[in-house]
């Protein structure tokens, strides 16, 4: 008769313990990449003054650029690296989509399978970088013609201003485009959508305060 240590002994499944050790990490990735967002958010752009844009978004705290505040994770309002989020990403995405509905030429390379897939995802990041551009140049000049009472929002306005933002918002919806790719491979859910809930959630209590 087999002893009671020797019988959990034969039931325990040593794989499933092999298992949850590489869920663990990958727990522990998606924490990490989860907290490297969050600092990024706290890396203001070069040459904005913080003190008057606080003013300005304190004024239209209940207006869409409250609202853009709460996806971005404060990242708008404080206007750090990541102001653009990964929103670019989503809006190439979706067009994405649709044009390989519309588009003969599309529609056939999405029944390729990988290849075809990876052709598109390939499309997807460049119509991001065009988006992110478009965007971060209209944040540029709208940051530009901003003007409160503690001075104005640029502290340097011009082209070298301008220059500097678009690369660095670019760069930033770039990162978090592959900081997504990252927890989606190497952690746990979609990256993109755990860096979406991430930044409401980060925003949340602001936002409930402001409403109260």
């Amino acid at each position: 008769m087999a002893s009671a240590a020797e019988q959990l002994a034969s039931n325990l499944n040593w794989g499933s313990i092999g298992r949850a050790t590489e869920l663990k990490k990958r727990l522990w990735f998606t924490v990490a990449a989860l907290v490297v967002f969050r600092i990024g958010a706290y890396i203001p752009v070069p040459g904005v003054d913080p003190a008057a844009l606080a003013e300005i978004f304190k004024q239209n705290a209940g207006g869409i650029a409250g609202l853009l505040d709460v996806f971005s994770g404060g990242s708008i309002g404080r206007m750090s690296v990541l102001a653009l989020s990964i929103m670019p990403y989503i809006s190439a995405s979706i067009i994405m989509q649709i044009l390989t509905t519309v588009v003969p030429s599309l529609e056939a390379l999405k029944k390729e399978g990988e290849a075809g897939r990876k052709k598109i995802n390939q499309y997807t990041r460049y119509g991001t970088v065009v988006l992110a551009t478009f965007q971060a140049y209209g944040i540029a000049v709208g940051l530009e013609s901003q003007v409160a009472t503690a001075g104005p929002v640029v502290i340097d306005p011009g082209v070298f201003f301008r220059f500097v933002t678009i690369i660095t918002l670019v760069g930033g919806t770039l990162f978090l485009m592959w900081l997504g790719e990252q927890i989606t491979a190497r952690g746990v859910g979609n990256g993109v959508s755990l860096i979406i809930f991430a930044g409401i959630v980060a925003a949340l209590p602001d936002a409930l305060v402001q409403t109260l």
